[in-house]
């Protein structure tokens, strides 16, 4: 099978990177693509945003493989056939509500991001896809836990699939960063590779011989420990029905196979990760990212303890406290999670001390970009640095698609045109 790709909410191409282990780029910035995942399409468009930031940087690096246009708008049909559609989408509400004539179910919202990927895999009958999501996923909403998750599922079973997933923490299997993320792995019941699954139990795929388990080993099954909860999706008359009734709790790792899910959590082999001493950027000259007295100031009471008396809407006080941080970060560890606020005088963003002078500094451009995998210097393509920052908050860990290549090259491999 061609391994023919498009790319959804691309961002500034984290799966692209991950897929052809780019590492680098040309003096006309074009990515050097070391495998040959071919992408096709792409599609990236930040609302609400005159310049769009991760669309130049997608071109620049790229080509002009990619649209800027809001995807709930584009025409499918103009998609270009593929055999793998990849993307990283928001964390949203998938409620679902009849529509007038009482036929079949609507979204119950409008911009959920989860809807144009399933039209996209109904209308160009993807053979495989590979998401991204926030672990929180898997609970929400907080009100019905899982509902949305279930929706999902049972969405992608009555298009045609079967799927698996695991919460995967970059830190834990040697990468620079402490960021726990939701994969999800789907292919078509006609595949090839669909028999392999029937030919062994849903266990030995979650421990053993699934995408993830292969890639990212985890510890072997425990009778003693290992709690495994069995989900019937096809109980429910639909995703309305489910949206009203549906909650059920998704372990970090699981398969739905022909709407039966089995879920339980797994345990990492944990390999020794990449920390930030080792992605510190060692040369000199870095001074315009060295604290002043001022700011240092501010970061060391938004890392601090403190207790605020604060008033709910009503007029009722409340005591809103925060826990102590660190006044830095260890270089002897991986980083914290990176967020889109990284840069700014923020609790969450990332201090260590400067090599050169050892003053306290927040990391550079560079060093963000190396907690996420990508080639230094990729989004130095003329935008702001607050927006390199914001664009690595809103990446993925590329290692990690980079590490599930090699399998999902193989699986294409195995399948027929």
């Amino acid at each position: 099978m061609e391994k023919t790709v498009i790319e959804l909410f691309a961002g500034v191409g984290g799966f692209r990177v991950g897929l052809n282990n780019i590492q680098s780029f040309d003096e006309n910035g074009k990515a050097i693509e070391n495998r040959n995942w071919n992408f096709v399409w792409a599609n990236q468009w930040e609302p609400g945003t005159k310049t769009q930031h991760a669309y130049d940087c997608y071109i620049k690096r790229f080509g002009n493989e990619c649209s800027n246009e809001d995807i709930s708008k584009v025409n499918r049909q103009s998609i270009p056939n593929h055999n793998l559609l990849c993307g990283g989408f928001p964390c949203q509400d998938y409620s679902v509500a009849r529509s007038l004539s009482n036929e079949k179910g609507i979204e119950g919202k409008k911009g959920v991001l989860f809807w144009d990927i399933a039209d996209i895999l109904k209308i160009k009958q993807t053979p495989f896809f590979l998401l991204e999501n926030v672990d929180r996923l898997l609970k929400s909403p907080s009100k019905q836990r899982g509902r949305d998750f279930g929706i999902m599922l049972r969405t992608l079973h009555d298009l045609g699939y079967n799927v698996e997933w695991r919460i995967i923490n970059a830190a834990d299997y040697g990468f620079a960063q402490r960021r726990r993320r939701t994969f999800i792995f789907g292919w078509k019941r006609t595949s090839n590779y669909n028999k392999d699954v029937y030919q062994k139990d849903v266990l030995s795929f979650i421990y053993k011989n699934g995408l993830f388990a292969q890639c990212f080993p985890v510890e072997q099954f425990d009778k003693n420990r290992d709690t495994v909860n069995e989900i019937d999706l096809l109980r429910y008359l639909d995703t309305v029905e489910m949206t009203s009734v549906f909650k059920a709790k998704f372990e970090n790792s699981g398969f739905m196979i022909n709407g039966s899910v089995t879920t339980l959590k797994t345990f990492p082999i944990y390999e020794d990760p990449v920390t930030l001493g080792q992605i510190r950027e060692e040369k000199s000259g870095l001074n315009k990212y060295i604290l002043s007295g001022d700011k240092k100031e501010k970061f060391y009471y938004l890392r601090g303890a403190k207790k605020i008396l604060r008033h709910k809407p009503n007029g009722e006080p409340y005591y809103y406290s925060e826990g102590s941080m660190s006044p830095f970060d260890s270089l002897d560890l991986p980083g914290r999670t990176m967020l889109t606020s990284e840069g700014s005088i923020n609790r969450s963003t990332h201090i260590i001390p400067d090599k050169e002078t050892g003053n306290l500094r927040i990391l550079t451009p560079i060093e963000a970009e190396r907690l996420q995998g990508f080639p230094d210097d990729w989004t130095n393509t003329g935008m702001p640095e607050n927006r390199r920052y914001f664009m690595m908050g809103n990446a993925l860990v590329t290692n990690i698609i980079n590490r599930l290549e090699p399998r999902l090259s193989s699986i294409f491999e195995n399948e027929i045109e």
